[in-house]
């Protein structure tokens, strides 16, 4: 089942507008109420998740706010003088650690659609004293950069969260530049969703109950233009996975996984 087939009536699924709803205020509830994982046990997760205490380190307090499934930047390979785009930047953790790798003459690009988390990562930009990074308020079905702008697109854990991602991947395809690519951390669904699940605002807004699975990600990727797509399951992921919840074990149904996809160098 692909996710731009017509929304279901009978209360087994949000519609768009509810979905769009749950996120927005999901997250706008975390950029005001949490300031960071820099504890002892946010270090520890976020090393599940990919990252290095180097990484940590690198970035001032505010802006892991622990709520990806891997680390897109480690496997973008990211060059000295790209443009980065962050598709659902959060409080910009991931673009101030591709700001690293892109250095002065490269340029990061954060957008996410939640003006909480907009400000709380502009702030962040100033306490990390960033200048190659900026942040925009925008969806990420409607991406506020022109057409053929960026070398890399992010993302970590927030293209399930939306209601179309076709129109993500057809997004994405539009503003990458020919022999852009995608380097994406998100949740893939390994069985079908129970209803409960499915219809819940909490599950979809907390990247369970709009999850798709590997063949209808490769089919939507395929259909909006990319080439060498590659989604690979990250078996390990399941011991945090589990911790997503304290009533059932959610890594029965997800698993966190990389997707990477390019746009063509030309036109067939």
């Amino acid at each position: 089942m692909t996710d731009d087939t017509p929304t279901p009536t009978d209360g087994s699924r949000l519609d768009d507008a509810e979905q769009r709803t749950a996120v927005r205020e999901r997250y706008a509830r975390i950029a005001t109420e949490s300031s960071s994982c820099c504890d002892d046990t946010g270090t520890a997760q976020s090393r599940k998740l990919g990252y290095s205490d180097d990484d940590r380190d690198a970035v001032g307090a505010g802006a892991d706010l622990g709520l990806g499934c891997g680390n897109p930047t480690a496997i973008a390979s990211l060059d000295e003088g790209d443009t980065v785009l962050d598709l659902g930047s959060g409080a910009g953790f991931d673009c101030f650690l591709a700001a690293r790798e892109v250095g002065p003459t490269g340029r990061v690009i954060g957008v996410d659609m939640t003006p909480e988390m907009v400000e709380k990562a502009r702030d962040n930009r100033e306490t990390n004293d960033v200048a190659n990074v900026e942040f925009r308020l925008g969806e990420i079905e409607h991406l506020p950069v022109a057409d053929e702008s960026v070398d890399v697109i992010l993302s970590n854990c927030v293209i399930n969260l939306s209601a179309d991602k076709s129109q993500v991947f057809r997004e994405a395809f539009r503003a990458l530049r020919p022999g852009g690519r995608l380097a994406i951390s998100d949740v893939v669904l390994t069985t079908e969703l129970p209803t409960d699940l499915r219809a819940d605002p909490s599950s979809v807004a907390a990247c369970i109950g709009g999850a798709s699975s590997i063949p209808a990600l490769e089919s939507m990727l395929s259909d909006a233009g990319f080439t060498d797509v590659a989604i690979e399951p990250k078996g390990d992921s399941e011991e945090f996975i589990r911790d997503w919840s304290d009533d059932r074990d959610l890594s029965d149904y997800v698993i966190a996984a990389t997707i990477e996809g390019e746009k063509p160098k030309t036109r067939s």
